[in-house]
């Protein structure tokens, strides 16, 4: 290494290497939420990481790292960069129209104005979001493990065997848990990929029900238990995916979690699973783990990252330097929400009988319907109830798990500049909270206040 002793380095640390740059980050390591990932590099390159967890590419967290340099790397002490890159080499190609946030890992979302075309998202068309490269399945190899700890009972099943058994389908919106977070980062910026609303879709998913295959293995519910699931995409240390849900959801039978193998009557395309993934009805969509090879009930909730560092919110006056992920549950069922796909923002449109169109979804977690749209352009002092369009039918109360589909005609006049609010209010009365401002938090999620649109009418 170059130059290293003239930085005083002390002769025993943790170090790190980025590019070319040489860092001790010994008292940085204690204040790292993600302490035991950066151990994991400890000695080597950060990069691969960086790689997957690419909310460290900010100017914020390069110019905090060039606070630790000690020295750079020579030349011929740099290792090549190929074989770490080889995990991307198969990713499977996406539609154009996908609006992609990063490439590595892909994730992706389709232009608003896409989602209110139909009911049930084109599976094209669907957002993608990966925390990991998308592994390459052999079907003819694949099985699912599933291990119940809490009975000491294990089974291995073939992708054949899968689906012999009977065949469930469910309509579910899936949503991420940052959907809407480059709203929030118009308040202050947040550490994470900069979703609009379109992180987001519908689709009919079919497959086999969990709660079958657990009480055929014994399991019995209760309120503390937990089912994990594995997904077959692993980190450069060979970690996998992994997050987790309550078991009380996984057995409840009108829970309608499901393990699928298609969507919207096709088999999953990579993107989106292949062969299967956990269809977690009404929660995050950080739970419905793709790629499944391997399902646990335990005591324990999931020790994964994303589960205990990850997903999780906190007040608006936390920061990095006061965040304790410990104190804060995990994210399961979503906030009601609501967003306006058309107009966008910024749009210039031409009333016709004095009315333009407005459309967007509205869905709320937990299985609560929606049963109002509230839209308005002066302010909030007046508003507008929008029309429903497409509404899930026949499920009952609770299992209402799809969108809701929504238009409403807004009267204008010629040369009118306007913002178009919308709110969503569910069957338990819960609407949208005012303000960003407000439920602003350091990893933007949950975002669920007034969506707003500025327009100009020609």
């Amino acid at each position: 290494m170059d130059d290293v002793t003239k930085h005083n380095s002390p002769q025993t640390g943790i170090w790190i290497t980025y590019g070319i740059g040489v860092y001790d980050i010994t008292s940085f390591v204690p204040k790292h939420p993600g302490s035991d990932k950066v151990m994991l590099a400890a000695g080597s390159a950060i990069d691969p990481f960086w790689h997957i967890y690419q909310q460290h590419n900010t100017k914020e967290v390069l110019k905090l790292l060039e606070t630790f340099r000690i020295g750079n790397l020579k030349e011929d002490d740099v290792i090549g960069t190929k074989d770490l890159d080889n995990p991307w080499a198969t990713e499977p190609k996406r539609h154009p129209i996908l609006k992609a946030a990063t490439q590595r890992p892909f994730n992706a979302e389709p232009p608003a104005s896409v989602l209110v075309d139909s009911f049930l998202t084109p599976n094209e068309f669907f957002y993608v979001r990966n925390h990991l490269p998308v592994p390459e399945v052999n079907i003819e190899e694949y099985e699912l493990e599933i291990d119940v700890e809490l009975n000491d009972k294990s089974k291995r099943l073939s992708f054949e065997e899968l689906k012999k058994l009977p065949k469930h389908t469910v309509t579910a919106t899936i949503m991420c848990g940052g959907n809407r977070r480059g709203e929030m980062m118009e308040i202050k910026p947040i550490k994470g990929l900069p979703w609009g609303p379109s992180a987001v879709g519908n689709a009919e998913w079919s497959g086999v029900r969990l709660v079958d295959l657990l009480k055929e293995m014994g399991v019995e519910s209760d309120e503390t238990s937990h089912v994990h699931f594995e997904g077959l995409d692993t980190d450069p240390t060979h970690t996998p995916y992994a997050a987790s849900i309550p078991l009380s959801k996984a057995m409840d039978p009108r829970g309608d979690v499901i393990l699928a193998y298609e969507m919207n009557g096709q088999p999953l395309n990579r993107d989106h699973g292949y062969p299967l993934r956990a269809i977690v009805p009404g929660v995050v969509g950080s739970r419905n783990v793709k790629w499944l090879g391997r399902i646990v009930v335990s005591k324990d909730e999931s020790d994964s990252h994303w589960q205990q560092n990850d997903y999780k919110s906190f007040s608006p006056s936390t920061d990095w330097d006061t965040v304790d992920f410990k104190r804060a549950p995990a994210i399961q069922n979503m906030p009601i929400t609501s967003a306006i796909c058309t107009p966008a923002n910024g749009d210039r449109l031409e009333a016709k009988d004095g009315y333009i169109t407005v459309k967007g979804y509205a869905w709320s977690g937990g299985g609560q319907a929606i049963i109002r749209v509230d839209l308005s352009v002066d302010g909030g002092n007046s508003w507008i109830v929008a029309d429903l369009d497409q509404v899930e039918q026949g499920t009952g109360r609770g299992r209402h798990w799809s969108w809701s589909l929504w238009t409403a005609k807004i009267p204008v006049k010629r040369g009118q500049k306007i913002e178009i609010w919308s709110k969503a209010v569910d069957d338990n009365y819960n609407a949208q909270p005012e303000t960003f401002k407000n439920i602003w938090n350091l990893r933007g999620v949950v975002g669920n206040a007034y969506s707003r649109v500025k327009v100009e009418v020609k």
